[in-house]
């Protein structure tokens, strides 16, 4: 989200500055995530992101490292593949001391260590002497803890703020607190090993003296806390050694699922990091597992964005999916609420903890202003059920089930015409509310914004896969007049679909109808969510795949959001000409069976040639739709999420895409439809793959005009079925 809106009263990043030029660290545990400098600091420089947050308030926004009064150089700044250490190597410039001494540059190596746990943050900080005599100089940690809100951060003006305390200093420790206008009391607490030399309200200072080869270790440890009633825990023990291992065993704890090699090495850093950040935004929650949907803005639970990482990593790991549906059916709505915009059976959109969500200064405490969270929430429960053949969860949700497919019919259709359309109940509320959720995504051919209320062409196609799914689980319990019912509403809906939004001249559905019932006769890559839901013709995918493989649509990185031809097409932007990984993996999803496999191929083909350029190999929410140039690189979205759970599940889905990979677990079967690889894999192993008891090793391998399928291992019995 780029910009806050005043005037719309939208709640976009606002981009003071770009981080294209200054690329950032980022580690995340549950509710606390932090943005570092690659020096591993935390300045108000860029877009002003830095600090690490804890429950959506920003717990340190300072931490500066000196040597004396200087910031080292930067040599080196990674993160573990594992995304759960960032290592910083840095160096003394030439430099004169206070004391009088000089040291060259270069002689003074200093190591940074950064791990987060629940709600604490440990740095090891080891200063190394290379230089041939004994150096003495003061080493300091500029320290500062604002409190603001993420909505703060992002560019949100508050009329008022609640009480910012004095620093408490003591002998060992540096403590901020602030008193929030809702009646929180947030606190950090720092505290290091061996003891700092000096305590200040602005930071701490240690007296370093180094013989050559020397070195002076510092753990640091910050306590994050926020309470009602004021109290504090007791101080903690400072052992970085031990925090990083319990970390660590907990991260690899939940590593399940099946493992993917490729021949390809690139390829394999790609899927490598895409799973390590999946597992970091991955958290627990009493209904199970739940990805939140990316740092730094959206550090929090999504309907819609867990719904599809969900999806996106089925095939995978299904703990994932059986996590979001049960912690979404726990928060569905149950009444009528308009500030909430929401309604009964209906899925929320996103939930916060932050101070200003809970005075109200923005309405997402828990807010339901989406509409495709709650077709997408049937579709994932069916898609689960084909997976895994857990009829248990299936009768624990189907209340919820049939609460989400009331809330279509009597609250999503608001005017009873068959088609499913939003409008905000509170005006403070989303405009949009599709996963084009900015307020100019919806618009005609002549760039006029569609008046509302908004149907649009993907939501529709949601809901006809989603009755589809429901009339099988329904039959599943004996509900037989109940399927056929839902049967009947879905081939009704396909028809009327057709008739009001396919547009021939442009082969593709229109992006929606408005609240005239005009149809916004815009080319848009909301048309290719349709190919997986299957409520298109064959005529028509055919149609759709050429449009979207067009260079009005694919820049060469993969499928823009808006094709340039359009008046409003703008490939800097935000949903107008942008391209998102997520939305490819989505449209390349329907091609999986298909038997012409191009498009998903080219998808994957620059999606993964994109990650190449990308730092980490980390593919972020959004890049823009500029057209691929000969030896240029992707063009960086200035405020775009990175990590992103759906940027990083997407080569997941696109791969599935590709292998034609389809589960039935009822039938104990593996499918494999016209498997295609693309030029750059030769072959791909997928280890571990379980359906039911059984487990399988499979290898594919590319040919000139086929790909062939080898059964390595099967233990248990589930059928392989390869169709070509």
């Amino acid at each position: 989200m780029n910009d806050v809106i005043e005037v719309d009263n939208q709640y976009y990043v606002r981009a003071q500055s770009s981080l294209a030029d200054d690329r950032t660290r980022v580690l995340l545990n549950g509710d606390t995530f932090a943005v570092f400098d690659r020096s591993g600091d935390c300045l108000p420089i860029g877009a002003n992101q830095c600090g690490v947050f804890c429950r959506e308030a920003r717990h340190l926004s300072r931490l500066v490292l000196r040597l004396e009064e200087v910031r080292p150089l930067l040599l080196s700044s990674t993160i573990r593949e594992d995304n759960i250490v960032l290592a910083v190597d840095l160096t003394n410039p030439d430099q004169k001391f206070t004391d009088g001494q000089s040291a060259p540059g270069g002689v003074i190596h200093v190591y940074r260590n950064k791990i987060l746990g629940v709600e604490n943050y440990h740095e090891r900080i080891t200063l190394k002497n290379f230089g041939g005599h004994p150096l003495a100089f003061a080493l300091s940690l500029e320290l500062g803890a604002d409190f603001r809100d993420i909505f703060e951060v992002r560019g949100m003006a508050r009329n008022k703020r609640g009480t910012l305390l004095p620093p408490e200093t003591d002998k060992d420790s540096l403590t901020f607190r602030y008193d929030g206008s809702d009646g929180v009391r947030r606190s950090t607490s720092i505290r290091t090993r061996p003891a700092p030399a000096q305590v200040l309200p602005s930071g701490l200072r240690f007296q370093v003296h180094l013989r050559p080869k020397q070195e002076f270790i510092v753990e640091i440890l910050a306590r994050f806390w926020q309470s009602r009633d004021g109290s504090e825990p007791e101080p903690a023990k400072i052992d970085y050694e031990g925090a990083l291992a319990e970390i660590t065993a907990t991260r690899h704890r939940n590593r399940v699922g099946c493992d993917i090699y490729t021949s390809n090495e690139q390829f394999n850093d790609w899927l490598n990091r895409s799973r390590a950040d999946l597992r970091m935004m991955i958290s627990p929650t009493p209904y199970g597992p739940y990805p939140y949907a990316g740092v730094p803005w959206y550090s929090t639970p999504f309907g819609r964005d867990g719904i599809i990482t969900a999806l996106q990593y089925l095939w995978v790991n299904p703990t994932i999916a059986r996590g979001v549906l049960r912690f979404l059916a726990a928060n569905q709505a149950t009444q009528v609420d308009p500030v909430a915009d929401a309604e009964p059976g209906k899925i929320f959109h996103e939930m916060r903890q932050s101070e200003m969500a809970a005075t109200g200064e923005v309405p997402f405490r828990k807010y339901y202003g989406s509409i495709d969270s709650t077709p997408l929430f049937l579709i994932l429960a069916h898609a689960y059920f084909e997976r895994t053949a857990d009829r248990a969860l299936i009768d624990e949700l189907w209340p919820n089930l049939e609460m989400a497919l009331q809330w279509i019919d009597k609250y999503g259709d608001r005017d009873q015409d068959g088609f499913v359309e939003y409008g905000r109940a509170n005006p403070q509320g989303l405009i949009q509310q599709g996963w084009k959720d900015s307020y100019d995504s919806v618009f005609h051919d002549d760039g006029s914004i569609a008046p509302g209320p908004i149907a649009l062409c993907e939501v529709q196609a949601y809901v006809y896969a989603a009755k589809r799914g429901m009339a099988e689980l329904a039959r599943l319990r004996g509900q037989e007049e109940f399927a056929g019912r839902l049967e009947t509403e879905a081939e009704a809906l396909k028809t009327n679909f057709s008739r009001a939004l396919w547009c021939e001249d442009l082969g593709c559905f229109a992006l929606a109808l408005d609240g005239n019932k005009n149809p916004c006769r815009v080319r848009t890559s909301n048309t290719g969510h349709v190919l997986f839901t299957g409520i298109a013709t064959p005529e028509q995918e055919r149609r759709i795949v050429s449009t979207l493989g067009s260079p009005a649509l694919f820049s060469g990185w993969g499928i823009r959001t808006l094709a340039t031809s359009e008046v409003r097409y703008n490939p800097m932007s935000y949903h107008n000409g942008s391209v998102w990984p997520h939305d490819n993996s989505l449209i390349v999803y329907g091609l999986a069976q298909a038997a012409d496999k191009d498009l998903v191929s080219r998808v994957l083909t620059g999606l993964f040639d994109a990650s190449i350029f990308f730092d980490l190999h980390r593919l972020p929410e959004l890049f823009c739709g500029f057209e691929r140039r000969p030896g240029k690189a992707p063009t960086n979205y200035p405020v775009a999420c990175s990590p992103q759970a759906w940027a990083s599940g997407a080569v997941f889905l696109i791969l599935q895409s590709c292998l034609g990979l389809t589960i039935k677990a009822p039938e104990s079967r593996i499918y494999l439809i016209r498997p295609s690889l693309p030029e750059s894999i030769q072959a791909i192993e997928i280890r571990n793959l379980r359906v039911n008891d059984a487990v399988v090793k499979l290898r594919f391998e590319r040919h000139d005009y086929s790909v062939s399928v080898y059964i390595e291992e099967r233990h248990g019995h589930v059928e392989i079925i390869s169709i070509k």
